[in-house]
């Protein structure tokens, strides 16, 4: 058994310090401060927020008006950057006004999904494909060390039973004192297992604590501003001082929540739902974050995600993690365009 004790402490060793050393790497990088509100908001909420951020600009300096229910008419055509632009793009890309498909379509906009990159790239964000790399290692890891101590466990009942058979066959047994061999493993495997929760709880969080301070320090120096955009940025649309605005954004947003039925049961929601439910604070199923990815999104009301694409919202995902897909009747390949954020082709399943 010393052999197989030193096995089993040689890989609990090495499966927790490669572990370690991904986490650690993967929420480092150059840092820096938040550089304008949009930055704000991805890191708050996302690319719904980002969205929310840029129409609460728009409407509140007279260039874009919303009216109910939920359409959206835009008064001046002028953008003052790359986010506004793209809103601008989007409305005149769509068919009709309607405010909900408006904020789809913009979420996966390369001027919005091209924030995440930027945050990613300097380490205040982890990009949605290394995260979910690294969270299927812990499981991988966790999983590990619960098979191996039911292996220790098995080979300690065949190590007495063979003991056993020795004493009935010894005349004068030496007197011996071991340690069971799962005991004597027990503190690798469960350091594997505390390595493998504490990675997987750090890791389950996206803004790393470079962009946690970041984001405080931007709300430190902008917090005071009254502006719409800075205000719906640093603390989600509650804080958007237009009640009609703020009522259809959240209307909107609630358009897209996901469908959840009593116990849990029943049938997954379809694409039409499995969509984005932001009230200000979170990621959201819609909200699809491709950073260099080339599918990216879906129709007006679902979305699938391949390659980097990230549908987060309480640790949901597509594309990842099982290669699940947001939708259960059918399936969409989508690639960004630069007038509305995004073409889709679908077939049925």
């Amino acid at each position: 058994m010393n052999i197989l004790t030193t096995l089993y402490y040689l890989a609990g060793v090495t499966g927790i310090t490669l572990l370690v050393i991904r986490v650690v790497r993967t929420r480092r990088g150059p840092g820096g401060p938040v550089h304008d509100r949009y930055e704000a908001a991805f890191l708050n909420g996302g690319p719904a927020r980002v969205v929310d951020t840029a129409l609460a600009a728009l409407q509140a300096d007279g260039r874009l008006a919303v009216g109910g229910p939920g359409i959206v008419a835009v008064v001046r055509p002028t953008a003052y950057d790359p986010v506004e632009r793209a809103v601008l793009q989007a409305h005149a890309a769509a068919p009709h006004g309607a405010l909900h498909h408006l904020r789809l379509a913009v979420m996966r906009h390369p001027a919005v999904q091209e924030i995440g990159d930027g945050l990613a790239a300097r380490g205040l964000l982890v990009a949605p494909a290394t995260r979910r790399r690294t969270l299927r290692l812990c499981v991988a890891l966790g999983f590990t060390a619960f098979a191996l101590f039911l292996v220790s466990i098995f080979l300690t009942v065949v190590e007495f039973a063979a003991g056993a058979d020795d004493f009935a066959t010894d005349v004068a047994p030496e007197p011996e004192v071991s340690v069971p061999f799962f005991v004597t493993v027990l503190p690798v495997l469960f350091a594997a297992g505390v390595t493998a929760i504490l990675c997987g709880s750090l890791s389950a969080v996206r803004v790393t604590s470079g962009g946690r301070r970041a984001l405080s320090t931007f709300g430190r120096e902008h917090g005071h501003l009254a502006d719409a955009g800075v205000l719906v940025a640093l603390h989600g649309l509650r804080a958007l001082p237009d009640p009609v605005l703020r009522e259809q954004l959240l209307a909107a947003a609630r358009v897209h929540r996901p469908v959840r039925r009593r116990g849990g049961g029943g049938r997954r929601p379809s694409a039409h739902h499995r969509t984005h439910s932001d009230t200000g604070d979170d990621f959201g199923v819609a909200a699809v974050w491709c950073a260099g990815s080339g599918f990216c999104g879906g129709g007006g009301g679902g979305s699938s995600c391949s390659g980097g694409g990230s549908c987060s919202g309480g640790g949901s995902s597509c594309g990842g993690g099982g290669g699940s897909s947001c939708g259960s009747s059918s399936s969409s390949s989508c690639s960004s365009s630069s007038s509305s954020g995004s073409s889709c082709s679908s077939s049925s399943g």
